[in-house]
């Protein structure tokens, strides 16, 4: 029997998974990794502990499934995106990484629209510069840090740089790479127009590669440091909502990947590059060779219910918490939670847009709240579903759920209501991690594409139909919470703006 491992970079953990041929997990192995928030809207990590949890879930996860090293016949890589990695010329990290959900760079963005031009932009790289985004980053730091930005000879994503570590090369996927905001959508390469405009120097960037290419050999150093055979291939991968998508098996236009993580996405694939005219909607290459996806991405999806839990009821456990949540009727009596703690991307790409309850009463239980951070998740989904519909760029035909919070049968059903469609689930639970190690299959010869791949290993396990008395119901709640924003959006940023006023030394 022969293997294929999975290596996933998240903000949380560096997980490695390993499959056999037939598509069964032996061993999954998360090593959590710690997050750091120097100042407010700051996120950053260091690089080098991402590397060290890589190479320790790699070694446990052989160890665990008592393979040999030998009989892994390739690596996949997959990753939190947009997260920025400067090396030197030598390679070593010039800084912290900033991370996907960093908030700073709202100044940045306007200089990239206004030196590209927004709707140029969009046509470009089928994005609006938005503060998650790579290419913003990189001028915080050209403007803020000329110190460090002077040393910069390489640009990394997360993953990319323990590819780098597993490898000694330089190299990325194009579905990540569409996440930098510096790809032509349409040619699959980087654009020399938006580099050009910005005066980021091309060389810097690694050359992108689809989803199923090899992209190096594992060298002797990292087979010791992570207990891997030296010469193994690593297969480019995906970003990790790519590489979650194929881990579902949302390879063709029609499937949907509703994914309900810490953020929430959904992620529908195309076979030509469309773009939502605004930039509301993300549109970037699939890690699936010559195809394409739209994304809508909330901040704060099972995010907020973790905040909810641990900040106001840290005592009860999960199901505890959502059970009397159950009870409570669609609407929560005209209880609204606006998901926003983070700042949003899809619909309102607003860094300053911020978290509510609206319509509090003395009615209003524990019970009330939690469903409505449930329901207000769910609204938020939502608005990602209504774009998608606008542009016309592919019927839904299925909604494929998968993440923490699908774990939980009551979200699962308010799911189903607020979007009035049908929910399945899948026999892999592993998401991205799953859906690398596919990729690596594709690349080392196991299958002959990725829709072999899906069409091998993953199979439906379960249906959540909507009830269409609770979708008339949430239908109602659902124009209220679309009212939200628009309403409080002028109160978020006057809010924001003083308490930044009083941070200020």
């Amino acid at each position: 029997m022969r293997y294929l491992m999975g290596i996933d970079v998240s903000t949380t953990g560096a997980k490695a998974l390993l499959m056999d041929e037939a598509g069964r997990v032996l061993s999954s192995v998360s090593t959590p990794l710690s997050l750091s928030t120097p100042r407010p809207l700051w996120s950053e990590q260091d690089p080098h502990e991402w590397w060290a949890g890589t190479c320790a879930s790699i070694s446990a996860a052989i160890g665990q499934a008592g393979v040999n090293a030998s009989d892994i016949l390739a690596v996949g890589l997959t990753g939190q995106m947009h997260g920025l990695t400067l090396l030197d010329e030598a390679g070593r990290v010039l800084r912290p990484a900033i991370l996907w959900n960093d908030q700073r760079t709202g100044k940045q963005c306007d200089e990239i629209r206004k030196r590209v031009g927004k709707s140029r932009l969009i046509a470009i790289t089928g994005n609006d510069a938005l503060a998650g985004f790579t290419a913003p980053k990189i001028l915080w730091v050209r403007e803020n840090e000329p110190a460090v930005y002077t040393q910069v000879r390489h640009i990394l994503l997360p993953k990319d740089y323990v590819r780098y570590r597993l490898t000694g090369g330089f190299a990325i996927d194009k579905a990540d790479a569409a996440g930098t905001l510096l790809l032509d959508l349409k040619t699959r390469q980087w654009s020399r127009e938006v580099l050009e405009a910005l005066d980021i120097p091309a060389e810097w960037l690694p050359e992108a590669f689809e989803g199923t290419e090899v992209t190096g050999r594992v060298t002797p150093e990292a087979a010791q440091a992570a207990g891997l055979l030296a010469g193994t291939p690593v297969v480019a991968g995906g970003g990790d909502q790519s590489a979650q998508a194929v881990g579902v098996g949302a390879i063709r236009p029609g499937i949907v990947a509703l994914t309900l993580g810490t953020s929430g996405v959904v992620f529908v694939s195309t076979e030509q590059p469309f773009y939502e005219p605004e930039g509301r909607l993300h549109t970037f290459c699939h890690a699936v060779p010559g195809r394409w996806h739209l994304m809508g991405v909330m901040l704060s999806a099972a995010g907020s219910l973790r905040w909810f839990h641990d900040s106001v009821a840290p005592e009860l456990d999960y199901d505890a918490l959502l059970a009397p949540a159950a009870e409570i009727p669609a609407g929560c009596e005209g209880l609204c939670f606006l998901p926003y703690l983070t700042g949003e991307r899809t619909p309102h790409p607003d860094p300053l847009a911020r978290g509510a309850f609206v319509g509090l009463t003395i009615r209003h239980t524990l019970a009330h709240m939690t469903r409505a951070v449930l329901e207000g998740v769910a609204f938020g989904l939502r608005d990602s579903f209504e774009l998608i519909r606008q542009v016309g760029a592919a019927q839904i035909q299925e909604v494929r759920v998968s993440g923490g919070g699908a774990r939980s049968p009551l979200w699962r059903q308010i799911l189903a209501d607020v979007l009035g469609v049908e929910l399945v689930t899948v026999n892999t639970t592993e998401g991205a991690a799953y859906g690398a190690a596919l990729l690596a299959g594709v690349g080392a010869g196991v299958w002959p594409d990725v829709e072999a791949a899906c069409a091998a290993t993953i199979t439906i396990t379960g249906r959540t139909k909507a009830n269409p008395d609770q979708h008339a119901r949430y239908e109602r709640s659902y124009q209220a919470y679309r009212q939200l924003y628009p309403a409080l959006a002028s109160w978020f940023h006057d809010s924001a703006i003083h308490a930044a006023t009083e941070e200020a030394p």
